[in-house]
């Protein structure tokens, strides 16, 4: 096996493909990224859940095919000077040369290198630039740790040409529309996708214009979604959990609704925010067109902070995480947002401070909302 390949094309493919290699693989040769020359050179990568390809373009000399280290085969790509680099298999051994750098890399064994699912079943289209913005306004939501699975993902609902994600971590919830390009008009089907797999892949996806959706029918032994473009590929497995049912959340007449520019607002959380921590409220008190943000006990350091606005409505003071509710207000990307506040069930006309309370994007303060994208957020109790 020898073939000569450019260091960005090598780097490129094989930081992607080293995205999906495990740190405590069960077998040994899931450390190793896979190099298939024939026509083509093919690069692959799994750690069983997820697996990772990429087509290298390259001047093949001899074809064969390898396992090497990933990891070490990613930080030798990277590290090598921006010269043609040759790839030779001396008998269990790979020499790496570019220019006078070379190194000697250690093979695995291919034969017990596992068989890795095929790509599902294409069923549409999706904008690259649009699915990756839409994951990246909801995936942060999602919980950071396992402790319960549901919350670890990202929820996407398929129907006809629309497609719904959501994330949430119980304390908030985003969700965001958008729309793509079935190839059935009768589609109406959901899945749940690790949030931290789904913003891993579409950093790299966007080199093409669109990406391919693909997913195995619901009655397949091992549901897997799939998504290719231009010349990376990946397969992974949906979560097998049940996603909390949202709509409910959104689906009210707010007591009071207040614009603001979410700069000015987002600028005050986080200069307020720096005397507290998200276990300890951030607290907004809206009266009298005036917004005042606290933070800070008696006997601990303090901050508040003061902005004009348009209200004056009943007074409302509501504690925060401020970590949510800065993150929330930068995955508006609207220059205003409006908040709504959830009416008091004894009552309709006042806000209930233990309700959630929604932010939405709009592109003027007294222009509408973007309906598109809500993120919802339960205020933390605090003591007055």
């Amino acid at each position: 096996m020898k073939f000569i390949v450019e260091r960005d094309d090598l780097v490129d493919a094989v930081n992607w493909v080293a995205r999906s290699l495990s740190t405590r693989p069960i077998k040994l040769e899931l450390l190793g990224i896979l190099i298939d020359v024939d026509t083509s050179i093919t690069l692959t990568g799994s750690d069983l859940e997820t697996s990772t390809k990429a087509i290298l373009k390259a001047d093949i000399a001899t074809k064969g095919k390898v396992l090497v280290p990933g990891r070490l085969l990613a930080e030798i790509s990277r590290a090598l000077p921006n010269k043609p680099i040759t790839f030779l298999l001396d008998g269990n051994r790979v020499l790496v040369t570019a220019g006078s750098s070379k190194f000697t890399l250690p093979t695995l064994a291919t034969t017990e290198y596992p068989a890795l699912p095929s790509i599902p079943e294409t069923i549409g289209m999706v904008d690259s630039n649009t699915f990756s913005s839409a994951v990246g306004q909801v995936a942060f939501a999602a919980a950071k740790d396992d402790t319960i699975l549901r919350y670890t993902g990202v929820h996407i609902a398929l129907k006809k040409n629309t497609m719904v994600l959501a994330a949430t971590d119980k304390y908030r919830i985003a969700v965001k529309e958008i729309s793509w390009q079935t190839k059935s008009e009768d589609l109406d089907t959901s899945l749940l996708l690790r949030a931290r797999t789904l913003s891993e892949a579409v950093k790299s996806l966007t080199s093409a214009p669109h990406i391919a959706f693909a997913l195995s029918q619901t009655d397949a032994k091992e549901r897997l979604v799939g998504f290719v473009s231009d010349l990376k590929t990946m397969t992974t497995r949906t979560l097998n959990e049940d996603f909390a049912k949202f709509e409910q959340l959104f689906a009210f007449e707010p007591a009071a609704k207040i614009s603001l520019e979410v700069q000015s607002l987002l600028n005050a959380v986080k200069r307020v925010a720096l005397v507290t921590d998200k276990t300890v409220p951030l607290r907004l008190n809206f009266a009298d067109n005036v917004l005042k943000l606290e933070a800070g006990a008696d006997q601990d350091a303090q901050a508040t902070e003061e902005l004009e606005i348009d209200y004056s409505g009943s007074p409302i003071s509501v504690g925060f995480n401020p970590i949510y509710l800065a993150e929330g207000l930068q995955a508006l990307n609207h220059e205003f947002a409006e908040i709504r506040f959830t009416p008091d069930p004894k009552d309709n006309s006042l806000p209930d401070p233990k309700k959630q309370v929604i932010l939405i994007g709009k592109s003027k303060i007294d222009g509408e909302i973007d309906g598109s994208y809500k993120y919802a957020i339960m205020p933390m109790r605090y003591n007055s």
